[in-house]
């Protein structure tokens, strides 16, 4: 009898729970052989706003993989991702929609503009506050394959998200809807389903629904699902599963997650330390089951521990499995829960994450190093990276984007991010920034009651940040304003520094200036031997503050000593009370994360190679370290192995960004170099320069200006029998650049103005690429390039080239710069005149314009053209051309040009022709990691 009163109490409190929430019922139907879900679904929508409804709206986001011009597509086209774009237009997904009714009345619907994945269902009565409207669709979706965003079909069957039609959210007085771009951030608010689904025998279904029934007829398997309170559809349909269930007292979690190195046991208590500290940390997980699989950590990984192979362990046993699925499983608890409009206000979850990553590794991992147990190997040992805590990879990542002024604020709309930012440094910062903000308290529990306030107070209801921010307010008596305020709010850097110290008595008197005027506070310390004899915290301030704290055994000050804010620059935060240095000076080997108690000077080899040095090897003294800086030097003498001459080149620089701004930054410096550029003949380059770089204010978009001025001088040898036209000179250069360099569309432009006492010139450079929807490509480039006046005709040195520059400024990287024949002279640079064969005549001392282009044959091959006009003094303009292939095997990477018709007639079929192919291959490490950043960055 007590058994059925509390069933019957469970049961209607159940009810009562969901009559404030969306239901739905759904058949579904899968047809393996085409890809193809058949959907019958109807939604029980209720109005629980105080507004009036005249129309619904559904996601539709399995739709967003239709066609190459979806805000998806566009996505993956920003981010240079290539599969999507050349893929068959049969592996894209899609839905068919059939009807939409309302008790057999027909529904009127459509998509909004820009936006395919929608659909906006237009009611034939009003809905009013608290009613229902049932909704019935009938439907067909094509699953798209699953190289795009892991889910899809694949070799093993379905992987399905975001597959079923869901009411958007009607929030603050309008719809909240917006378009799937692969961040993996629908916003639905919690519903009932029942589904009802039927695959072929084969098939098994893997879900964290709660499975009602199961049956086997002829040749398909029907399955009933039933949830309440759902937010997720994920479903695995797949031939074979390796999934696995883990049973914890918290609840269940189902993962194909695997680590073969452990123990079924080992990774059993593993999972179950994640569900009590997530249970302890945050409250109760409102379901039975959680699904994670492999494809839920490939899409947020541990990044570091992603890249490393399977063999290799550098940490102690189980803890890569434990992070791995600590992470996954706290952002599957935390999307299932949490009501925040992922788009808008991602930050928050992600903080958590990531301060929970944090706090875990403290408590149970706290000595384990960044590198592992590689900080113990002889050599890498005496690394500042082996030093550093395996928790210090935080705000090192998120300061990764400051340095190079590419940090955007933690309330910017996650679409509006950067991939670095969305999927890695803004996530950090956040968690970093929760972690400060405890530290700033001085009581642990402030966070970590506020947070588990925050998620109990708003689990499975839509909320926002300001409900955290009002719980932590509650929570303290200090003033928690700033940190929404400055550090969620806006992009500006973090940075101050030690101006004066006075001793009074036995205090010491410290000036403190706020170098960005960042409103936040300060930690003040007193050190010792590295040892910290006192701590205080300075209230935020604007500009400068002076505060007193104990002189007593101090030997040094210190701002920031623990590095708990992620400070843009470090380095200035020292200032002596009792030593000779503000900071010792420290001498390291290689390339190494800067240590800020330091003053740190690099060596590193450095190899280089061209052929008449051959190789060129030396050491590499310099300051520059793996997160950018403001200052940087760099003297690298080397020895030519083939020369046996002393080379090398020296450099110093300083640039200034600035935030928010289309003025980017400003760069000024002075390099110099000495190499051979023909036989046991060698150059000299010194040059002073001014860089002002220009960016749109949206750091997504690739359109960049910049502006620079700069004074070549060359001083090269003279010999007797191998005499050189213009042996010393100078010319001044003043080049403004724009470029706006994307994946299907390409431009960029150039107007350069030389004067030097023998001549001036002006060119103007243009280069526009199309890659159209039916995946051919064309490129047009433009050169057009004149003398002001030349008084240097009886040499071509300085002259226009057609196919091969002269390259006397020395900016391109040739190979072999003064061969005239055999492979190195072969070599292809894209400028002035842009033609791929040898034709005459090769200079122009008066004028030269010129067009290039190729389209698409097939794929990576295409057939290329080039014409241009070349007129010297006292003779008549020529015109030239040739004709040919190009193989792009990696775009303006490596390319092979095979010439096959031009003014020399079919050089195909002349003598010599192997030595007619020019080639483009980038050996330069700065070069080939563009194509990485231009991904990230």
């Amino acid at each position: 009898m007590k058994y059925r009163i509390s069933l019957f109490f469970i049961l209607v409190f159940t009810c009562l729970i969901s009559l404030g929430q969306s239901s739905m019922r759904v058949d579904a139907n899968l047809h393996p052989e085409n890809r193809t879900i058949e959907i019958s679904q109807e939604i029980t929508y209720k109005n629980t706003s105080k507004q009036i409804l005249q129309e619904i709206y559904l996601t539709d986001w399995a739709n967003s993989f239709r066609d190459k011009q979806t805000p998806l597509a566009k996505r993956f086209e920003e981010e240079f991702q290539r599969n999507f774009h050349y893929a068959k237009g049969d592996d894209r997904g899609n839905t068919q929609v059939f009807s939409i009714s309302n008790q057999n009345q027909v529904l009127n619907w459509s998509r909004p503009e820009q936006h395919p994945d929608i659909v906006k269902i237009d009611l034939t009565q009003p809905l009013f506050p608290d009613e229902e409207v049932r909704i019935k669709l009938q439907y067909r979706i094509k699953v798209p394959k699953d190289k795009f965003t892991r889910y899809g079909h694949g070799r093993n069957g379905f992987k399905l998200r975001y597959w079923l039609m869901l009411p958007s959210v009607f929030q603050d007085g309008e719809w909240q809807f917006y378009s799937n771009k692969d961040l993996n951030d629908l916003f639905v608010l919690p519903y009932d389903i029942d589904l009802n689904l039927k695959v072929p025998k084969e098939y098994s279904v893997i879900s964290d629904f709660t499975k009602v029934e199961e049956n086997i007829t002829g040749n398909t398997k029907e399955f009933r699902f039933s949830e309440k309170n759902q937010v997720d559809t994920k479903l695995h349909i797949i031939n074979f599963s390796n999934f696995k269930t883990i049973e914890t007292d918290k609840l269940n979690i189902i993962t194909n997650i695997e680590d073969g190195g452990l123990r079924p046991e080992i990774k059993a208590l593993i999972v179950d330390r994640i569900t009590h500290y997530l249970d302890f940390r945050l409250g109760e997980f409102p379901h039975d089951n959680l699904m994670i699989s492999e494809e839920d950590y490939l899409s947020n990984p541990v990044y570091g521990l992603n890249q490393l192979p399977s063999f290799i362990r550098p940490f102690p046993d189980g803890f890569q499995y434990d992070i791995k699925l600590l992470k996954t499983i706290t952002r599957s608890y935390l999307e299932n829960t949490l009501m925040l409009n992922p788009r808008n206000e991602s930050w928050l979850t992600e903080g958590i994450i990531t301060y929970f990553l944090m706090d875990y590794v403290e408590k149970f991992y706290k000595n384990t190093k960044l590198l592992g147990s590689f900080s113990e190997i002889v050599g890498i040992r005496w690394f500042h990276a082996a030093d550093l805590k395996f928790n210090d990879r935080y705000p090192l990542l998120y300061l990764n984007m400051a340095r190079v002024n590419l940090d955007q604020a933690l309330d910017e709309e996650n679409d509006k991010l950067i991939k670095f930012n969305k999927n890695i440094a803004n996530p950090y910062k956040a968690g970093v920034g929760l972690n400060f903000l405890k530290d700033y308290l001085q009581d642990d529990e402030v966070i970590n009651k506020s947070i588990k306030e925050f998620y109990t107070q708003n689990r499975l209801k839509p909320t926002t940040t300001d409900s955290f921010k009002e719980i932590i307010s509650k929570n303290t008596n200090k003033d928690t304003d700033w940190f929404f305020e400055e550090y969620v709010g806006n992009n500006i850097n973090i940075d101050f520094k030690i101006t004066k110290v006075k001793k009074k008595g036995d205090s010491l008197r410290v000036t403190i200036k706020n170098k960005t005027g960042k409103n936040i506070p300060i930690s003040l310390y007193g050190i010792k031997d590295k040892d910290i004899v006192t701590k205080i915290w300075v209230d935020h301030f604007v500009e400068e503050k002076t505060v007193s704290i104990s002189a007593k055994n101090v030997e040094r000050l210190a701002l920031n000593y623990e590095a708990v804010i992620p400070e843009f620059n470090q380095r200035d935060n020292y200032k002596k009370v009792t030593t000779w240095l503000d900071k010792p000076i420290q001498l390291r080997l290689l390339l190494d994360i800067e240590d800020p108690y330091y003053q740190q000077i690099f060596v590193i080899p450095e190899f280089d190679y061209n052929l008449y040095d051959g190789f060129t090897l030396g050491p590499k003294l310099y300051n520059k370290t793996i997160l950018a800086r403001n200052f940087n030097y760099k003297i690298a003498p080397k020895y030519g192995f083939k020369s046996g001459a002393l080379l090398g080149s020296a450099s110093v620089s300083y640039s200034q960004p600035y935030q928010n701004q289309e003025l980017y930054g400003v760069r000024f410096g002075l390099s110099g170099t000495r190499f051979s550029y023909a036989k046991d003949l060698y150059y000299h380059k010194v040059s002073p320069y001014l860089i002002i770089g220009f960016r749109d204010k949206d750091l997504r978009s690739n359109e960049k200006q910049s502006i620079s001025i700069r004074s070549i001088n060359v001083f090269r040898d003279r010999d007797v029998l191998n005499t050189v036209d213009e042996p010393d000179y100078s010319v001044l250069n003043a080049r403004y650049n724009f470029s706006d360099r994307n994946f299907a569309d390409y431009f960029t432009g150039t107007f350069d103005y030389q004067v030097a006492k023998k001549f001036s010139k002006v060119s103007v450079t243009s280069k526009w690429r199309k890659l159209f929807l039916n995946n051919r490509q064309i490129e047009l480039r433009f050169f057009a390039g004149a003398f002001l006046f030349n008084d240097a005709k009886d040499s071509d040195y300085f002259s226009f080239a057609l196919d091969r520059p002269t390259d006397y400024l020395f900016d391109y990287n040739y190979y072999g710069r003064s061969e005239d024949q055999g492979l190195f002279s072969q070599q292809y640079i894209e400028a002035e005149g842009g033609f791929k064969s040898q034709l005459q005549p090769a200079f122009a001392n008066q004028w030269l314009t010129s067009l290039n282009g190729s389209f698409t044959l097939w794929n990576w091959i295409h057939a290329y053209g080039d014409v241009g006009l070349v007129k010297n003094t006292g003779s008549k303009a020529q015109f030239l051309y040739d004709t040919g292939v190009r193989v792009s095997l990696v775009q303006d990477y490596f390319e092979l040009f095979f010439p096959v018709y031009s003014n020399l007639g079919w050089e195909v079929a002349q003598p010599d022709y192997d030595q007619k192919i020019r080639f483009i291959v980038s050996l330069d490490f700065g070069t080939l990691i563009k194509l990485f950043k231009r991904r990230w960055y």
